[in-house]
């Protein structure tokens, strides 16, 4: 397993659950003087990154991106997939397919997080429920093209009424006939609606494409009360190798933060 860290260019989400922000380059620098293997970068649109200044700053300091996060649709644009308008729920997908693009150029995945949107004012739960299902269905389609897989995020009951947990994931996966979109377990998120963390990974098994390793209070892991052992057993025992990247809040500060993530990562994964 690799390590990976966030980046925020966002600065309508501001206050989140990320390590770094503002500047794609010092982000980059300090991820890579921490020791991490990778950065996951939010922008607030596709055409806000250079695609040749980001190469440049990955090949530099000898970082890999692991992801690329969509959010910036939702927090920025108001956009979502379960919106009762139509119109609206075509820019959403369109957002998704230009980082989607972006993300291809460096064999990366983008992730569905908060613009999978929830039910209610003026949609009811099985017409957002289809209408995420139609929009992954695209979205998979889109994802075999470009040769790549999209994340997709189960978020906690104060984040969405949808999709809360790893298993439902699997059953809305599994419903679409998706085969290039993953699911991406976010520890924080899971802490609040598994029974069991490692037992929901060993359910998901080769489903799981992408973890986010936060604590149990969405702080740097170590710094709250998840006990990360008996999850990274379960992830080798689905043969998971992909990234565990520190989506957290920078508390007290984006460095103690990277720092104390980096500590607890080699001290669980080696």
């Amino acid at each position: 397993m690799l390590s990976a860290v966030t980046i925020s260019l966002v600065p309508e989400a501001r206050g989140g659950p990320f390590v770094y922000w503002d500047s794609l380059a010092d982000g980059c620098r300090e991820a890579a003087e921490r020791g991490f293997d990778a950065v996951e970068v939010f922008p607030p649109g596709a055409d806000a990154i250079d695609p040749r200044e980001l190469r440049t700053l990955l090949d530099d300091h000898g970082l890999s991106l692991a992801a690329v996060g969509t959010g910036a649709g939702w927090v920025k644009h108001k956009l979502s997939l379960t919106s009762p308008d139509s119109a609206v729920r075509e820019k959403a997908l369109a957002f998704i397919r230009s980082i989607m693009d972006l993300a291809a150029q460096f064999d990366a995945p983008a992730i569905i997080g908060s613009m999978q949107g929830r039910w209610g004012d003026g949609v009811t739960k099985p017409e957002a429920l289809r209408h995420l299902g139609h929009a992954l269905f695209k979205l998979d389609t889109h994802a075999a093209d470009l040769g790549t897989v999209l994340l997709y995020e189960p978020l906690n009951r104060y984040e969405t009424n949808l999709i809360n947990t790893l298993g439902d994931a699997v059953t809305l996966l599994t419903g679409i006939g998706s085969e290039h979109v993953k699911i991406l377990a976010d520890l924080y998120h899971m802490n609040i609606e598994e029974a069991n963390l490692a037992d929901a990974i060993r359910n998901a098994g080769p489903r799981i494409g992408h973890v986010h390793f936060a604590d149990s209070n969405r702080r740097a892991a170590g710094l709250g009360h998840t006990n990360f052992l008996p999850v990274i057993s379960a992830l080798v025992e689905i043969g998971y190798a992909g990234y565990l990247s520190a989506e957290v809040l920078p508390l007290p500060d984006s460095d103690t933060a990277a720092r104390q993530t980096i500590a607890t990562f080699r001290q669980i994964v080696g």
